[in-house]
C-alpha cells in the first residue's frame, strides 16, 4: 500500500536532482533532464540576508554583480569548498531554484536527490538536508558526488569492475574508485576550480603588480589556461588595477605563465589521484589498465589536464561527455532508479 501511495505522490510531484556546487548549481527534473544551470551566487542587502529583487537576485543575475556592487549590496557564494558556509542564504538559493523548476504550481512538494562531497561531516550533511526541507522539498536524499558523477558519466558502477572517476568541481575535487555501487577507495580534496582562479590572481599580483577580479581570473583560465604544454601557446590581454599607481592598467600575458601559476593546484589534484590508486585493491587496480580514469566537472575542461594526469599515472584518461553536467545527470538517473539504487543514498526525511 505504501508503494502505491508513494508512486501516486511521485506522479503528482516534480522530483528533481540537484548538483549543489560551489561554483554552479544544476537542477535535473525527472523525465525532463537538466532545466537549470546557474552560478551558486546570491545578491543580498548588506548585513540583512535579504535577497534582492524580491528573492530573485540568484544565479546568473547575482553573478553579474560580483565585484561591481555598491557598499549596501553584497554578492555571496554561500557554498564554500562543497559545503554550506551560509545556511540562510543557501536556503534562499535552494528555494529559488526549486520553485523555478516547478512549472506546475499545483504539484506536491518534490522529492530531491542532492549530490554532496564524499568528505563532508554528518553535521554538514544534516545542514544540506535541513536547508532543502525548509526550501520546499518533501523528502531529501543525499548521494556522494563521485557516485553521482560515475552514474552520469555512464560508468558501470554497479558491476564487479573497477572504474575511476575524478570530479573536479569549483570547490572540491572528488576522486574515487567505484565497484558494485560503492566507493572502494576515495579522496575528497578541497582544491579545485576556485583554487585555479585564486592562483591566477596571486600570480598576476606577484609578477605584474596587477590586481584582477574573480571574473577576469576565470576568463584567463578558460581562454589561455593549461596543465600541459600546448602545441601552439596563446596570449591574452588582461585588464585590472595597478597596485602601485592604483589606476586601471592592461597587460598581455602568455599561456606558459598561466600554466606556471596553475602548477601547485594541478599537482595537488594529481597527487590525490595517485594516493587513491595506492589504496586501491590490486584486482580493481588491474581493471583500471583497461577502464582508465574518467574526468568530470568543470575543472576537467582545463586544457591538457587529461594529458598531465595520464603522464603521471600511466593510465588512459578520458573526459566524460558534457563533464559539467555529469553529477546532475547522475542525480537524475538515481531518481529514475530510486528503488534499485536506494542502498547508496542517505535518506534525510
Amino acid at each position: 500500500m505504501v508503494n502505491i501511495i508513494d508512486k501516486f505522490m511521485g506522479f503528482l510531484s516534480l522530483d528533481m536532482g540537484i548538483d549543489l556546487g560551489t561554483a554552479n548549481t544544476l537542477v535535473c527534473v525527472r523525465g525532463e533532464g537538466i532545466i537549470i544551470s546557474e552560478p551558486s551566487v546570491v545578491a543580498v542587502k548588506k548585513d540583512t540576508n535579504v535577497v534582492l529583487l524580491n528573492g530573485k537576485a540568484v544565479g546568473d543575475v547575482a553573478k553579474d554583480m560580483l565585484g561591481k556592487t555598491p557598499e549596501n549590496i553584497v554578492a555571496i557564494r554561500p557554498i564554500k569548498h562543497g559545503v554550506i558556509a551560509d545556511f540562510s542564504i543557501t536556503e534562499a538559493m535552494l528555494r529559488y531554484f526549486i520553485h523555478k523548476a516547478q512549472k506546475r504550481r499545483w504539484s506536491l512538494k518534490p522529492r530531491v536527490v542532492i549530490a554532496v562531497p564524499s568528505g563532508i561531516t554528518p553535521v554538514e550533511k544534516q545542514a544540506v538536508i535541513d536547508s532543502a526541507l525548509r526550501a520546499g522539498a518533501r523528502e531529501v536524499y543525499l548521494i556522494e558526488e563521485p557516485l553521482a558523477a560515475g552514474i552520469g558519466a555512464g560508468l558501470p558502477i554497479t558491476e564487479p569492475v573497477g572504474s575511476m572517476i575524478v570530479d573536479i568541481g569549483g570547490g572540491t575535487t572528488e576522486v574515487a574508485v567505484l565497484s558494485l555501487a560503492g566507493s572502494v577507495s576515495s579522496a575528497s580534496l578541497r582544491v579545485a576550480g576556485d583554487d585555479l582562479d585564486t592562483s591566477i590572481i596571486q600570480y598576476l599580483k606577484r609578477t605584474y603588480n596587477l590586481l584582477v577580479g574573480e571574473l577576469m581570473a576565470e576568463r584567463i583560465k578558460k581562454e589561455i589556461g593549461s596543465a600541459y604544454p600546448l602545441e601552439q601557446e596563446l596570449t591574452m590581454e588582461v585588464r585590472g588595477r595597478d597596485l602601485q599607481a592604483m589606476l586601471p592598467r592592461r597587460t598581455t600575458i602568455r599561456s606558459e605563465e598561466i600554466r606556471e601559476a596553475l602548477q601547485k593546484p594541478v599537482t595537488d589534484i594529481i597527487q590525490a589521484i595517485k594516493s587513491t590508486l595506492e589504496k586501491t585493491p590490486p584486482e580493481l587496480a588491474s581493471d583500471l589498465l583497461d577502464q582508465g580514469i574518467t574526468l568530470a566537472g568543470g575543472g576537467s575542461l582545463l586544457r591538457g589536464i587529461d594529458q598531465a594526469i595520464a603522464k603521471e599515472t600511466l593510465l588512459p584518461v578520458r573526459i566524460a561527455d558534457d563533464p559539467m553536467t555529469a553529477v546532475a545527470r547522475g542525480t537524475g538517473e538515481v531518481l529514475n532508479q530510486l528503488d534499485v539504487l536506494s542502498d547508496i543514498l542517505l535518506e534525510g526525511s
